[in-house]
């Protein structure tokens, strides 16, 4: 395959071209690094079932993972089930769920995603896409956090904030669009490590390659990243 034109480029040692091969061995690189660097990484949130890990997915639109896991345990100790949750009141889970922000449409999303795991699912949360897309609140990467943690089932990439920027910054795509990002990343990236992938780029994401004023001179992969900068903002 010819070589494509590297995406815009402030690392000076960075090649101006870039095949989809050497794309790749790029990947399989910072892959390796990856693992070495964060070996436990995981998701940042608290659950204990299915259930959990989707109701506290949701809530982590537009929050903060430390400040999910606050909420959640009372969540759960009054809503620990799909059915007590489906049977909870609207004003009950709103103001359990107050502090996380956008507090009226989570709870709404939350009791009728339960609602549709009791009467179409018996109780139990769903476990492919096209189930899990059908409940109310959950988008593409609810679904992928919930089949690749709670069920072991890596059938896409979640892309967050941190994942996103992370994989334009090192020219692993050129896309804004979530779902493009992901469709990239699959390319390049082993199914095995799609999950993996997410949760030690979001842990990179906060430590070094943060959103305004990224690290470059911590960060490891400055060889293989075309935006390589030093004390400037990106």
């Amino acid at each position: 395959m010819a070589a494509t034109r590297a995406p815009r480029r402030l690392n000076p040692d960075f090649p101006a071209r870039e095949s989809q091969g050497e794309k790749r061995a790029r990947a399989e690189r910072v892959l390796a690094e990856l693992h070495r660097l964060y070996p436990d990484s995981k998701t940042a949130l608290d659950w204990e079932n299915p259930f959990q890990l989707l109701v506290a997915t949701i809530l982590s639109a537009q929050c903060t993972d430390a400040r999910v896991n606050q909420v959640t345990p009372d969540l759960f100790r009054q809503l620990p089930t799909p059915e007590k949750t489906a049977q909870a009141s609207q004003e009950q889970v709103e103001e359990l769920v107050r502090t996380t922000g956008f507090f009226r449409n989570k709870a709404k999303n939350i009791r009728g995603a339960a609602q549709r795991i009791v009467e179409v699912h018996g109780g139990e949360v769903p476990e492919t896409m096209e189930e899990l897309l059908a409940l109310p609140g959950v988008a593409r990467k609810t679904a992928n956090c919930v089949l690749g943690t709670a069920f072991e089932n890596p059938v896409g990439v979640v892309v967050d904030t941190h994942v996103g920027r992370i994989a334009r910054r090192m020219g692993f795509t050129r896309e804004q669009d979530p779902v493009k990002v992901e469709r990239d990343l699959m390319k390049l990236f082993p199914r095995r490590d799609w999950v993996y992938l997410s949760h030690s780029w979001i842990d990179h994401g906060r430590a070094v390659c943060t959103a305004r004023t990224a690290k470059c001179s911590e960060c490891t992969f400055a060889t293989d990243c075309p935006q390589r900068v030093d004390g400037r903002r990106i």
